[in-house]
């Protein structure tokens, strides 16, 4: 066999058979079909060997257990090949089922994770033991895959836990450590991590035998019942009546795995474990063969793993480990960005003009921190510790010897000018330079420092300690050792970095103004206001682009509209505003509405009660003679933002998919069925996307048209498996 090794060994207790799984060429194991085979033979081997065994171990020579599945192996499946995975599904089932009925105790040593189809690999065994490692994790996330654990997973963890104690590790793919494990009564016992884990395992394993010659599932026993009862007990058929309706408001009919897993969940219950399983199966299939699971595995597993793996990290430079790091502004975002160095270990030195003001940010971190330590998250000691990594000052001489310094002002070119001089002299001898700016170009930027080559864009998104994505912006001359730099800093806070291109807005900036702006044009065109927010809602996004508009202040928009006009005016050209931006100059100039900080925008927000839409948009805007559809509206929004992902890529501001996807999702809201606003093209096919592109460019404008250069990248960029 290619995948594992099967092998009798006499014990003490009598003869042993231990499979071992160990994958070649790979730093893990997978469910590959070489393994699916193996699995099979495996299976059959032990039934043969059924009257001289005693007992079964299920083990890894990996430093995990088992990965989980083969994922790139979905990516290549289509609707048609339903029946065929839903045949293989069933095959591996049937070994899994092989071992865990021959009468004989079967124990799994687990030396690592477990997570996903390992977990399900896990759960064959009648016994569970685990070293007792904080860093292993055990668990079911395939829900965030758009898949379920249809591999005797649901069945198995229902019939373990109960329909209700189950749900967390199903329907919210919660993962579990071994101590965890242990509480919940899905691991038995633990072994100390360290040299001999493995020996101790095996130990342990021999000794579970010795001590029961006879096991078997507590579902095949004589008079089992799922704790907490079936569907049909009061309590429980209470809660599912109004579950479907409340996992709906979360997806919107947009991921069909949360509700297939539930559907199995409690279809399952009703009827014997085979059934159950078949019914799992029938899921699984569905989904594994559907869009939105690929969409998801591509973006929420190979393009993350591209990520972390550093795939747009310039090669060839050591990685680098920042000690010491300033932050210029103690505002929201410096604030932010000083919790978010503190709590991984970094020394934090936040200036701001006063002390006051640089004492205030710091407080944003206490405010963090106490909440974790009444949470039970966080120790007191903990909590000191980190805070004292935060020196609040006025005083510029406290940056002395910051290997980087990032600037976190207010977006303006003169003061970020003076600051950047005031502060780089402080850097220590080969430091390098970061301003947070959402939108001005970094080589304009860079014009005001001492050396352009360690001039970064370093652009963190509100609330900091919240939103994983950083956007690294390289300017024209910057060097590739300063991006190397900038990544190993962003990944070092724990959050995701994507590496753009300089340009007006970069990535995300620019491309949720055209989410925004393409809201507020529809609502110019007399397309009522409730109608875009909702259709924006139903499609998968996390607010409408009118209460983004208020939430960010049109103030600000209007701002960044007259910088970008004034701009172009310095460049000899003329600058012509988008029916939105004509809109909300019009909301802030005309109709006095600046946004939800300056009492109202879009929205109405009373004191004490839920916003509304402000009642004077239906008699200003709202044109009873214009179509629309909801459709239509949600094409717009997502199409218009996907046609400038394009464009970007056709300008090199972004160099690769998995940057497209990632900064889409993690930065601007992009509904994550989709796979970000790349994917989504290459889910809906290219050749439909620039059909339905060229319709609504007739319809609605330039923003949708697709030049040479765009279709070309759109090709360039395409996944291959």
């Amino acid at each position: 066999m290619k995948t594992l090794r099967y092998e009798l060994s006499e014990e003490a207790c009598g003869t042993v058979a231990t499979i071992t799984f160990d994958q070649p060429d790979s730093p893990v194991n997978t469910m590959c079909a070489d393994w699916q085979d193996d699995m099979v033979a495996v299976a059959e081997q032990a039934l043969r060997d059924r009257e001289k065994l005693q007992g079964v171990i299920l083990a890894s020579a990996k430093s995990t257990f088992f990965a989980g599945a083969d994922l790139k192996s979905v990516m290549r499946l289509a609707p048609a090949d339903a029946p065929a995975v839903y045949a293989g599904i069933e095959r591996v089932k049937r070994a899994f089922r092989t071992l865990e009925t021959l009468g004989i105790p079967v124990v799994a040593c687990l030396n690592g994770s477990a997570l996903g189809g390992g977990w399900e690999l896990a759960l064959v065994a009648h016994r569970r033991i685990a070293v007792d490692d904080a860093k292993a994790q055990f668990g079911l996330p395939e829900l965030t895959l758009g898949l379920i654990p249809g591999a005797t997973g649901i069945t198995k963890m229902t019939r373990l836990l109960g329909l209700m104690g189950a749900q967390p590790y199903i329907m919210e793919s919660k993962l579990f450590g071994p101590r965890e494990g242990q509480a919940l009564g899905l691991i038995g016992e633990l072994v100390p991590a360290g040299e001999g884990a493995a020996a101790t395992l095996r130990a342990q394993a021999l000794a579970w035998i010795a001590a029961n010659p006879q096991a078997q599932q507590p579902w095949d026993a004589k008079g089992y019942k799922i704790p907490g009862g079936t569907p049909a007990s009061p309590k429980i058929a209470g809660a599912l009546v109004v579950a479907p309706a409340m996992l709906t408001t979360k997806t919107h009919g947009r991921y069909p795995a949360p509700e297939a897993a539930l559907s199995a969940m409690v279809e399952g219950a009703q009827v014997d474990y085979d059934t159950a399983t078949r019914i799992e199966s029938r899921y699984l299939a569905r989904l594994m063969t559907g869009p939105v699971a690929r969409n998801m595995i591509n973006t929420f597993f190979f393009d993350l793993n591209a990520i972390k793996s550093g795939q747009s990290r310039p090669r060839g430079v050591p990685r680098s480990k920042l000690q010491k790091v300033g932050i210029l502004g103690a505002g929201m975002m410096g604030a932010g960005i000083a919790w978010a160095q503190a709590s991984r270990g970094i020394a934090t030195v936040l200036k701001d003009v006063s002390l006051e003001k640089a004492e205030h940010g710091k407080a944003y971190s206490v405010k963090l921190a106490q909440k974790r330590v009444e949470k039970g998250r966080m120790s007191a000691p903990e909590q000191q510790a980190l805070l004292d990594r935060i020196t609040p000052t006025a005083d510029v001489a406290d940056l002395k010897g910051c290997e980087l310094i990032i600037e976190a002002v207010f977006e303006n070119r003169e003061l970020k000018a003076r600051v950047t001089q005031e502060a780089e002299p402080m850097l220590a001898d080969g430091g390098f330079f970061a301003s947070n700016t959402s939108t001005l170009p970094i080589s304009g930027l860079a014009q005001a420092s001492r050396d352009a080559r360690k001039f970064i864009g370093i652009h963190f998104f509100s609330p900091v300690d919240k939103m994983k994505l950083v956007e690294i912006i390289r300017g024209k001359q910057t060097d590739d050792e300063t991006v190397a730099r900038a990544y190993d800093y962003v990944l070092a806070l724990g959050k995701l970095p994507i590496v753009v291109g300089d340009s007006r807005g970069f990535y995300t900036s620019r491309t949720f103004g055209t989410y925004v702006m393409e809201g507020a044009a529809m609502l110019g065109e007399g397309i009522p206001a409730a109608a875009i927010e909702n259709a924006a809602v139903q499609a998968g996004l996390p607010v409408g682009p009118l209460a983004v508009l208020d939430e960010t202040a049109l103030t600000l928009s209007v701002h960044v509209i007259e910088q970008t006009r004034a701009d172009h005016a310095a460049e000899g050209k003329a600058y012509e505003s988008t029916p939105g931006e004509r809109l909300v100059e019009r909301m802030v100039k005309e109709l006095g509405r600046p946004g939800r900080a300056g009492g109202g925008g879009f929205y109405d927000y009373p004191q004490g009660a839920k916003k509304q839409l402000w009642p004077e948009l239906k008699s200003l805007f709202e044109r009873p003679d214009v179509a629309w559809s909801v459709q239509a509206i949600q094409d717009r929004l997502l199409y218009r933002q996907s046609v400038e992902t394009a464009r970007c890529l056709a300008e090199g501001v972004l160099t690769s998919a998995h940057d497209a996807n990632i900064g889409s999702i993690f930065g601007i809201g992009f509904p994550a069925w989709t796979g970000g606003a790349l994917q989504f093209i290459y889910g809906q096919g290219i050749e439909a996307f620039e059909r339905r592109c060229a319709e609504l460019a007739a319809a609605h404008g330039a923003g949708f048209a697709l030049d040479e250069a765009a279709r070309a990248a759109i090709r360039k960029f395409e996944p291959r498996w």
